[in-house]
């Protein structure tokens, strides 16, 4: 009987009432099993953390999801962070060593906002934890009074790098995206290519040099209202082809 690819989606940790929850938005879950027709699995962040080799062995591929949460400044020699509370360190003991052994795998991967930040540190790179405050950058946050179709729609342009994977999956040169974050690539790490840029010089995507499989990394949401957007629907379509693939394998 044909089985449907499992994707796994990290959670995030929050406390709930005095009662500690992990989650995830629907948002991802749905491009999951709508936009890629996968089966999707939620990995809970626990202390201390699953094993990295058993979430492996399990899944066809992993998202790892945005977050309101930030990489903790110590994994990568960052400054002290000014705002302690958004901090998730039991998200980062997953997903840190998870990232890298799923690199090495060359599981199918896809790595959102937060989870494109974990990906750069867990390879070797840093962040700028305030880009706004960077100067000639963009304010890349989003209005927090804003009605939330404001917030997740169109903020500005990326210019997409020749030749890569995503001016491969996008067939265009440049397009618009969505922006809501802080934090932002500041070091790429060795083994990453930048895909895209935003127009202040932000990277906003990013993939392996030497892929051993799928992998993409992407500053916005491509999860948000993806049917209507060409190049969420090819981001996703690349990702259930590679999952497959890997699951036919």
């Amino acid at each position: 009987m044909h089985q449907r690819p499992v994707v796994g989606l990290v959670c995030d940790r929050r406390v709930l009432e005095e009662e500690a929850a992990h989650l995830v938005l629907q948002q991802y879950v749905s491009v999951v099993r709508d936009g890629i027709g996968a089966l999707p699995l939620l990995i809970p962040v626990l202390d201390p953390p699953l094993d990295r080799t058993d979430i492996l062995s399990a899944m066809d591929g992993l998202l790892f999801t945005g977050s309101p949460s930030n990489v903790h400044p110590d994994l990568y020699g960052g400054p002290p962070a000014r705002e302690p509370a958004r901090q998730d360190l039991d998200r980062d003991a997953l997903c840190i060593p998870l990232l890298r052994s799923a690199v090495a795998a060359g599981m199918p991967t896809v790595c959102v906002c937060r989870g494109m930040q974990e990906l750069n540190v867990a390879l070797g790179g840093t962040l700028h934890q305030h880009v706004q405050e960077i100067p000639g950058r963009l304010d890349h946050r989003e209005k927090a009074d804003a009605p939330r179709d404001v917030q997740w729609g169109p903020a500005h342009d990326v210019i997409v790098t020749p030749g890569g994977l995503l001016a491969e999956l996008a067939g265009k040169t440049h397009f618009t995206v969505n922006s809501l974050h802080g934090q932002g690539i500041d070091r790429l790490a060795p083994s990453l290519r930048v895909e895209a840029l935003a127009p202040d010089g932000q990277i906003e995507a990013v993939s392996l040099v030497e892929p051993k499989g799928f992998l993409l990394g992407l500053q916005w949401h491509p999860e948000w209202r993806w049917s209507e957007d060409p190049v969420s629907r090819a981001i996703w379509q690349a990702f259930a082809a590679a999952l497959a693939q890997w699951k036919q394998a």
